[in-house]
């Protein structure tokens, strides 16, 4: 006997299959995330905890100095910076540390079954949980507790509070969602590699503003900012407690809706980003272009290359050219240098410090020539199959050399001749100039044999080294023992400068740059030629010592 069909359903309206609600299952999954991540091993848990206790007591500590500033006459300004600073530490947190925290990645989300709003909502709410979100709280509160002044203000205060978490928060998120695509990219992890430089000089540059707010002078200075800064979010929201004290209800009024109204624009941008994120397609699913619009740039030029030297000169520069740009290790050798050669000029111009610190330039660029096969690899061995005559051999360091130099002397002279300018010693130019010159081909000259004589190897694995295991030796033997025999080097140029100055010929001074610059480039030229013997007898040697 067979039995009865059931009688059809009627079909759910749309209002009544409403999805769930996924925040509960993100706050979850975001407190799995952080039990599960310290119990991976006792060490990582151990970093964690300091970590987050020094973090804590930093948080604490400033807020309680903010407090103790109020009825001070500096306590806004001090506030709305600190409102300033941690909005703009929010925002560019993701682009130096995306890879440290997977759940800034939506991509890992795209193929579940979730639509872009309420993944939105989730994802701000579970992003409110853990240690950046309490540090920036605590901040917060001692900013606004230190410019409330009565119950309207302290009512303002707290919604304050909130706008400003929730913006720094949300801004962090729509920052890492427009950006995903690029950070999880080749050049992302280039990003990620420069980051611990852009930090180190943002630091520096940070010490620099500190000390120049140092004394009642700079503290004056800092409130003429704050009335710029006021007017940033989210320390528009700092402000409106301020102005809520004074009784300026209107004006305070306007500041919050300036807060929330920046707030509901980052909040599209990432809703944005995250529908283009999960329902557009990328690369990955669009056909490859044409051939001939591939080798072609975007504006239809062709590369610069054609500017360099015919022959294999030419060539070895646009290989090296091509490492810089492409290889982590390389580029941020290179950017390294340019940042502190540049930084150390400005620390003088700050401190109205000397203008021979420009040297620093040159000396950071001209170490760039040193141990010029380990960045190779093991691919040296095509550099190698290329080389069958002292010629080659010579053509391969002059390509490698001048390199540098097209980079280092158009680098060197604009910064020189921007700290002499701003630091009022146009007459040191030219003598800083030729000294700088002379020290960068001596650098040049010394780099070359070095690369040949005590060559060792980088490893692939990990870019945050410089050398391989066991060859730290040879890493400081280059690096000092080169810079000394630079120096050595320059003393044909560097004697007659300082003796004109003792006998006080200062008119004959400016014959120092163009002695120098013939002087580096002659250097140069003769230590490059008798070491390219050498290169072509110690190939095999040279190709066994950096493959590692």
């Amino acid at each position: 006997m067979t039995a009865a069909a059931p009688p059809d359903t009627p079909p759910a309206s749309p209002s009544d299959a409403r999805a769930p609600s996924v925040t509960g299952v993100f706050v979850r999954l975001k407190l799995s995330l952080l039990r599960n991540g310290l119990r991976q091993s006792t060490g990582r848990t151990v970093g964690w905890c300091v970590g987050t206790g020094v973090a804590l007591l930093y948080a604490l500590a400033n807020g309680a100095g903010l407090i103790a500033l109020r009825h001070n006459h500096y306590a806004p300004a001090v506030s709305v910076t600190t409102a300033v600073v941690l909005g703009v530490g929010w925002a560019v947190m993701p682009l130096f540390f995306f890879g440290g925290d997977d759940t800034l990645d939506p991509t890992r989300l795209a193929m579940l079954p979730l639509r872009p709003r309420p993944l939105l909502t989730a994802l701000l709410t579970s992003s409110l949980i853990g240690v950046g979100p309490l540090f920036t709280l605590l901040l917060a509160t001692g900013a606004v507790t230190a410019v409330a002044e009565g119950p309207a203000a302290v009512a303002v205060a707290i919604l304050a509070v909130v706008l400003l978490l929730a913006l720094c928060v949300a801004l962090s998120r729509a920052m890492a969602a427009a950006n995903t695509r690029l950070l999880t990219s080749r050049k992302g992890r280039d990003l990620a590699l420069l980051s611990g430089l852009f930090v180190a000089v943002g630091a520096q540059l940070v010490n620099l503003g500190l000390s120049s707010l140092s004394g009642t002078e700079g503290l004056h200075r800092a409130t003429s900012a704050a009335a710029v800064l006021r007017w940033i979010p989210p320390a528009t929201a700092v402000d409106a407690v301020r102005s809520t004290g004074r009784g300026a209800y209107g004006l305070a009024a306007v500041q919050l809706a300036v807060t929330a109204a920046v707030l509901a624009l980052v909040l599209r941008w990432w809703y944005r980003s995250l529908v283009r994120l999960m329902v557009s397609p990328d690369a990955s699913t669009i056909a490859a272009a044409p051939e001939q619009s591939r080798q072609r740039g975007p504006a239809g030029g062709r590369e610069p290359y054609h500017l360099l030297p015919p022959g294999r000169t030419g060539t070895v520069m646009q290989r090296q050219f091509r490492y810089l740009w492409r290889d982590p290790r390389a580029k941020a050798a290179l950017a390294t240098g340019l940042a502190v050669g540049l930084m150390l000029p400005l620390v003088a111009v700050v401190q109205h410090g000397s203008v021979y610190q420009c040297l620093w330039a040159a000396g950071l660029l001209g170490v760039q020539m040193y141990n010029q096969f380990g960045l190779d690899g093991s691919a040296f061995w095509t550099v190698m199959a290329t080389i069958s005559d002292r010629r080659d051999a010579e053509l391969e360091l002059r390509g490698r050399a001048l390199t540098i130099a097209l980079i280092a002397v158009p680098y060197v002279t604009v910064v020189t001749a921007g700290a002499a300018v701003l630091l009022g010693r146009v007459d040191a130019l030219a003598e800083t100039l030729g000294l700088s010159f002379a020290f960068t081909g001596a650098l040049v000259a010394t780099g070359g044999f070095a690369s040949v004589r005590y060559p060792y190897a980088v490893p692939r694995d990990n870019p945050f080294s410089n050398a391989a295991p066991g060859q730290s030796g040879l890493v400081l033997l280059n690096v000092f023992g080169g810079t000394a025999a630079g120096l050595a080097l320059c003393l044909p140029v560097l004697v007659p400068v300082i003796a004109l100055h003792v006998t006080g010929h200062h008119g004959l001074l400016w014959l120092a740059l163009p002695v120098g610059a013939i002087y580096g480039a002659a250097i140069a030229a003769v230590a490059l030629r008798w070491t390219a013997p050498r290169l072509l007898d110690r190939l095999p040697e040279i190709l066994a010592t950096v493959r590692g």
